[in-house]
């Protein structure tokens, strides 16, 4: 199975596609390792997209 692409994006809610770091982008930003198939968390209470970048 192929990895997702560094760069690949998901929003609050959605099942993580990579494990990883991932980056909220957003001012203020925040990173997170985050798992696959985890659920994508929001940030300071808000929903928000998450970029992957970089590999567990």
């Amino acid at each position: 199975m192929s990895k997702k692409p560094i760069g690949t994006t998901a929003t609050t809610g959605q099942s993580c596609p990579e494990s990883g770091v991932w980056k909220v982008i957003s001012t203020p930003t925040t990173t997170a390792p985050i798992a696959e198939g985890n659920r994508m968390p929001p940030y300071r209470g808000k929903a928000v997209t998450w970029k992957l970048i970089q590999y567990a």
